[in-house]
């Protein structure tokens, strides 16, 4: 098995309407409402990462709802890479708000 070069990043990560159990990776404060692959992509550009979109992909737990994945650069761990990642989408859509 080979080691891959980039983290398989799942909007449900960082939905607020989802559970832990759901898939949710990130604490509910930080995460956002239904957040897009667009919008992920474009946080994580943002933040300095490579960001490959496979829009055609389904979430193992809802096989009917293709929301697709970004593959990221690894850089640090991942868990601290998403983290950033729901910063940034969280201020992309503070300044949509204003």
């Amino acid at each position: 098995m080979r080691k891959q070069e980039k983290y398989i990043i799942w909007p449900q990560y960082f939905d607020q309407n989802r559970t832990r159990s759901q898939g949710r990776k990130i604490p509910k404060n930080q995460a956002q409402p239904t957040p897009r692959l667009e919008e992920i992509q474009k946080a994580a550009q943002r933040l300095g990462l490579t960001v490959e979109i496979v829009p055609e992909l389904a979430y193992p737990s809802t096989p009917r709802l293709k929301t697709g994945i970004a593959l990221v650069s690894k850089k640090g761990a991942k868990l601290e890479t998403m983290r950033k990642i729901a910063r940034e989408l969280g201020a992309q859509r503070a300044k949509q708000l204003t």
